[in-house]
């Protein structure tokens, strides 16, 4: 009997490779920052988490959080502190290049003018009423940003977390306690309890 000579059906070709997240680029870096920082009134902060997470979604409230309590503890502004991280995460030492001088590079322009112009009127009674106005809607915007960000530990009824977040506040707010005493206690804590969480987890 003659082997069966009917051609054999070609195997079907990979599938491709499922297409990477949509990173930005230098220049979408540089941009997004600098429109974060134009908008910053009140304080960066509130702007940047709405762009990273709410509007171009490239990072998750979670990863957010993360990466700005590491920033929180390193030296200097956390904002530019968060840009630098967040820029070389996507384009490496460039991309944190990019996102810095967006962050930076316009405000620093427009300061230098206002604080020429504020040496000229700065004596004006309607001027100092209007910079006390601005001074309570940036305290309200850091206070919406904040029950922003508290959002996920809720959401994971992480009751460790939220306690350490109000002994931390009480301690530095209220009690008045040196900062560097008050960091060389909360961070090792949450460190230990954030690591037996997911042990118990994977357990």
């Amino acid at each position: 009997m003659l082997p069966d000579s009917s051609p054999v059906a070609a195997p079907a070709p990979d599938a491709p490779a499922s297409s990477p997240p949509n990173q930005p680029g230098l220049l979408e870096l540089f941009l997004a920052f600098a429109k974060m920082s134009l908008a910053g009134f009140g304080g960066v902060l509130v702007w940047a988490r709405r762009g990273i997470v709410e509007q171009h979604r490239w990072m998750t409230a979670e990863e957010f959080n993360e990466t700005f309590a590491l920033c929180h503890f390193l030296p200097g502004p956390n904002i530019v502190n968060l840009s630098v991280v967040f820029g070389s995460r996507f384009r490496g030492i460039a991309g944190g290049f990019a996102a810095f001088a967006g962050l930076v590079g316009p405000p620093m322009l427009i300061a230098t003018a206002l604080a020429a112009l504020y040496a000229h009127y700065g004596d004006i009674d309607a001027l100092r009423r209007t910079l006390a106005g601005v001074a309570c809607a940036a305290v309200g915007l850091l206070i919406a940003v904040v029950f922003k960000m508290m959002m996920p530990l809720i959401k994971r009824r992480d009751a460790a977390g939220l306690v350490i977040l109000v002994s931390v506040f009480a301690a530095i707010g209220l009690v008045r306690w040196p900062l560097q005493i008050v960091l060389l206690v909360a961070i090792p804590l949450s460190l230990a309890i954030t690591i037996l969480a997911r042990r118990r987890v994977k357990a």
